[in-house]
């Protein structure tokens, strides 16, 4: 086994955390410099440092564990939900030091050349308390967030309403509603009550049709044993469908042998017949209303990165080109590549996978979130040419145990005829 690479990511990951303590301690000691008390003074220091040290070295074990069992258990995301906690408000901290660093560099180098001939040393403005001050009480707010992130965002589920024109549905669909679930990565919950409200809330919609786009657990099928009568409880008039995700092929985890990862896969599928969804593996199906038709189509995960195993042209075979048709591909990248561009004109995507990365500003004015860094579409409505896409956000977490910003999402899409 090749060791080499885990102990340089491990290495690079003491530097990084040493360096944010590092420079965030700069902050801590020009707030506590005027203090009267030395001893109150060296307590703070010291116990930032113990603080941070031992932080540090739990989080390095965490990292070991998981590089070590393949997967990240409860208890090593409870280590990531601090981590990444930390490294923004360290960041935020840091953003206000670094600024004030630059004024007093450039200070410095004035002073220096008015004075040239005495020493440089002596020009350096001092760091000032009110802008570390300052730092500590804005880094507040993110910390803030994510505590409450961590806490109570993961459930904080919402439904958000679309409606899409479409020049070329049958009139008999115009109005048709759908319900969609994305991600629920079973594996990661643990609060069954609260994943019960969210269950609860996609009954409520009521929809003439609901859809699940993959991803219904983080490595194993038993995950979602807990939850299959619940899931059971979501029905709708025209059926109950669902896709495969890159997390359902239990390619993340090492397995004992090839026929264990096979027979999980199997598990897996039959647990959606048990939830009472039709699991459609690259293959389409006819929803018939008032004697007109569209077509529900559904392909196996397809995604720039990971494993593409749908295979789409097998599933528009023998689907006339002029039929309106609804494709649910997990990865958006998928829409992007393949579908939109295809000859046979696929009107509506609905895909999910990218969760809004649990971490974003989603306001009328701002809209940002680090998953767009890979994904151009990650989350919400897209159209190109007529051809829409929408992105869910997700229903579970996984790996960070939160959500800050884009919350758990139940998505109602109504189809109107324009």
């Amino acid at each position: 086994m090749n060791t080499l690479g885990p102990v340089i990511f491990l290495l690079v990951v003491c530097c990084v955390l040493g360096l944010l303590n590092g420079y965030t301690f700069q902050g801590i000691k020009t707030m506590v410099a005027d203090w009267e008390s030395d001893r109150l003074r060296l307590w703070v220091k010291v116990g930032y440092w113990l603080l941070m040290g031992g932080i540090m070295l739990w989080i390095l074990a965490a990292f070991i564990r998981i590089m070590r069992d393949g997967q990240i258990s409860t208890s090593s995301q409870q280590v990531l939900n601090v981590m990444l906690t930390l490294t923004v408000t360290q960041l935020t901290i840091i953003l206000f030091l670094f600024g004030e660093d630059v004024y007093r560099t450039l200070a410095s180098a004035v002073n220096f050349l008015k004075n040239s001939s005495e020493d440089p040393q002596g020009y350096m403005p001092e760091r000032r308390k009110f802008v570390s001050q300052i730092a500590f009480a804005v880094a507040s707010i993110p910390f803030a967030g994510f505590v409450y992130g961590v806490w109570k965002g993961k459930y904080h589920f919402r439904v958000i309403r679309q409606t899409v024109y479409f020049e070329d549905l049958p009139e008999a669909f115009d109005g048709f509603t759908i319900t969609q679930l994305s991600d629920i990565h079973a594996g990661s919950f643990t609060d069954m009550e609260a994943v019960q409200k969210g269950i609860d809330l996609a009954k409520k919609q009521a929809s003439d049709l609901f859809v699940f786009t993959g991803d219904l657990v983080n490595h194993k099928a038993e995950e979602i044993n807990p939850f299959l009568e619940s899931f059971a409880e979501i029905k709708s008039t025209y059926g109950q469908y669902s896709i495969l995700g890159n997390h359902d092929y239990g390619d993340y985890i090492s397995w004992p042998s090839q026929e264990a990862k096979e027979e999980n896969f199997e598990r897996l599928k039959a647990q959606h017949q048990k939830m009472g969804f039709r699991l459609l593996l690259d293959e389409q199906v006819t929803i018939e209303k008032d004697g007109q038709q569209i077509r529900l189509i559904g392909v196996e995960n397809w995604g720039v990165g990971f494993h593409s195993r749908g295979d789409l042209e097998k599933a528009l075979s023998n689907v006339p080109k002029e039929e309106f048709k609804i494709l649910l591909s997990h990865d958006p990248s998928h829409w992007d590549r393949e579908v939109v561009h295809h000859s046979k004109k696929v009107q509506l995507t609905l895909s999910g996978h990218t969760h809004g990365m649990q971490l974003g500003i989603e306001t009328p004015l701002v809209r940002w979130s680090p998953a767009q860094l890979r994904y151009p579409n990650w989350a919400g409505l897209a159209e190109d040419a007529g051809k829409f896409l929408y992105v869910n956000r997700g229903f579970g977490f996984h790996a960070f145990s939160g959500r800050v910003g884009i919350w758990p999402e139940i998505t109602v899409l109504e189809l109107r005829k324009a």
